[in-house]
């Protein structure tokens, strides 16, 4: 049950049942929560999944329209207010419906937000003009917060030419770091290295007007976010909350691990012995049995 138009085509047909969003808010491409949420209803009414996913996306992009931070703030805090209403029209339904005491829901985002001022921008592309040797072997994607760097030259050049690159970006003022993805837990296809830029700051490659956006996403400033675990489910401990780390990437495996399927080796899941539900969570996100 995907809110957005891209999500939806990305999934394609692979679920077993899903819905096409409608109706489809102009420039945001996505349908409001409430439609959503009357969908996901009908859903549960109707094929009563043993899985879904659901992904209300009206914060979100009231989030990224917000064109200072500031001035729509009253228009978040309301868009806010309208999705937990929304969730709460679930969880009531589940329990008006019998369904709730075999049920583990779980809420969470997968970003917060930043927000940067027009001249507060970060362009590789530039930093990397006065080096038209690195410049032209990097291929770089950029995801507002954080810009992926890849290795397309000469094999050799390698090792020289990506350790010149990371000094060259790190002493930019608004680069917060530059990592090796093995160190942040990511595989190959995130590239040689990745940049993050710091609170206030945006990234926009390959030109400095490929991301005017302010409201941002994808660094360290924005990785706090709900992360709730609730059902009547015995599977949910209740009242439990953990100040133990815990990212979107685990919400795979403790899914997994609901349905008793083996998480692949790294993966992180339940610690052994605990209820299929027990979570590690941030301070900011908790865990516990209200959601």
């Amino acid at each position: 049950m995907l809110s957005k138009k891209y999500l939806y085509g990305i999934f394609g047909a692979r679920a077993s049942y899903r819905w096409e969003p409608q109706p489809l808010l102009p420039l945001t491409g996505h349908a409001p929560d409430a439609a959503t949420m009357d969908a996901l209803l009908a859903m549960v009414n109707g094929p009563d999944p043993d899985f879904v996913f659901t992904n209300l996306g009206d914060i979100d992009r009231v989030g990224h329209s917000d064109v200072s931070g500031t001035t729509l703030r009253a228009a978040r805090e309301a868009a806010l207010a309208e999705t937990d209403l929304q969730v709460g029209r679930f969880i009531d339904h589940l329990k008006n419906t019998g369904k709730w005491d075999s049920s583990v829901v779980m809420v969470l985002a997968d970003h917060s937000m930043d927000w940067s001022i027009p001249s507060n921008l970060v362009s590789i592309n530039l930093i990397l003009q006065s080096r038209p040797e690195l410049q032209s072997n990097i291929t770089i994607a950029q995801n507002g917060g954080a810009d992926l760097l890849y290795w397309t030259g000469p094999e050799p050049d390698r090792g020289a030419g990506l350790a010149a690159v990371e000094q060259l970006v790190r002493a930019h003022e608004g680069v917060l770091s530059v990592n090796r993805p093995a160190d942040l837990r990511l595989g190959d296809e995130a590239g040689d290295l990745v940049a993050y830029c710091r609170a206030g700051w945006r990234f926009s490659d390959p030109y400095v007007a490929s991301n005017p956006i302010p409201g941002n996403h994808g660094h360290p400033a924005t990785e706090p976010i709900p992360f709730f675990i609730s059902g009547g489910s015995p599977l949910v401990v209740k009242g439990s909350v953990s100040s133990e780390p815990a990212r979107t990437i685990d919400v795979a495996p403790t899914v997994g691990s609901i349905y008793g399927l083996k998480a692949r080796p790294g993966a992180t899941t339940v610690p052994a012995g605990s209820p299929p539900c027990r979570k590690r969570a941030t301070e900011d996100a908790p865990i516990g049995s209200a959601a």
